[in-house]
Formats: structure tokens, C-alpha cells, sequence
């Protein structure tokens, strides 16, 4: 299977999903102008990913600062990731970030996966 590696600008994530290493971070800032677009071939990976997971699959998300167009999009991302056993999400956020703490809290309520809340 492709890694999908695609590094982060000033307005968009980096993104690293690689089965083989057992790789699965979402980082950065998430302000794409089409942010559908842009995720694609995220979720193109991901169906791809979920016909032969990993028997575990550590997703990290560990972003500064994303709009409404890509908390639909990371919902979206949460919900696929759901179909895959064995999946616990890691959401990072700075110590003092209580807007992205309450963020993967409300995540956590909306989807029925593992959730690790770390700060960093």
C-alpha cells in the first residue's frame, strides 16, 4: 500500500499515513480553501487502509488550528476511522489550548472510538 505523505504549508496540514510503519498523523494547521478537495486522498487512502488494517491503528492528530470546513472534514475522517478495529485516536493539544482540548473532547462524544487526550 502507498504512503501518503504531504507536507504542510501555512494553511494546510501535514499528513502522514503509512501502513507499514504504522504511521497515522493528521499535524499542523487545517485552513484549505476546499478543504473536500484537499482531503480526498485521505479518504481515497483510508477505504483503501480499511480493507486490510493493521490490527492496530494509532491516529494522531496533533493540529494547531483548523476552520469549520475541516472540523466537518475531520468528523468525517473520525467516522471512517470508526469501521476499523483496533483504532484509538491520540489528539494532541498545547498545554494552554483549551479551545482545541474542548474540540477533541466534543469529537470524542460524536464518534464511538478510543480517544487519549495528551498535551504537548
Amino acid at each position: 500500500m502507498n504512503i501518503l505523505n504531504l507536507e504542510g504549508t501555512e494553511d494546510t496540514p501535514r499528513i502522514l499515513l503509512d501502513k507499514g510503519n504504522g504511521i497515522f498523523e493528521l499535524s499542523g494547521r487545517s485552513l484549505p480553501e476546499d478543504a473536500a478537495e484537499f482531503y480526498s486522498p485521505v479518504f481515497e487512502w483510508l477505504d483503501d487502509y480499511s480493507a486490510s488494517p493493521n490490527a492496530k491503528t494509532d491516529f494522531v492528530f496533533k493540529l494547531e488550528y483548523f476552520n469549520t470546513a475541516s472540523s466537518k472534514i475531520i468528523l468525517d475522517v473520525l467516522s471512517r476511522l470508526e469501521d476499523i478495529a483496533g483504532t484509538t485516536i491520540h489528539w494532541y493539544y498545547h498545554e494552554d489550548d483549551e479551545d482545541m482540548q474542548e474540540a477533541g473532547e466534543e469529537f470524542s462524544e460524536l464518534v464511538e472510538l478510543t480517544f487519549e487526550m495528551k498535551t504537548y
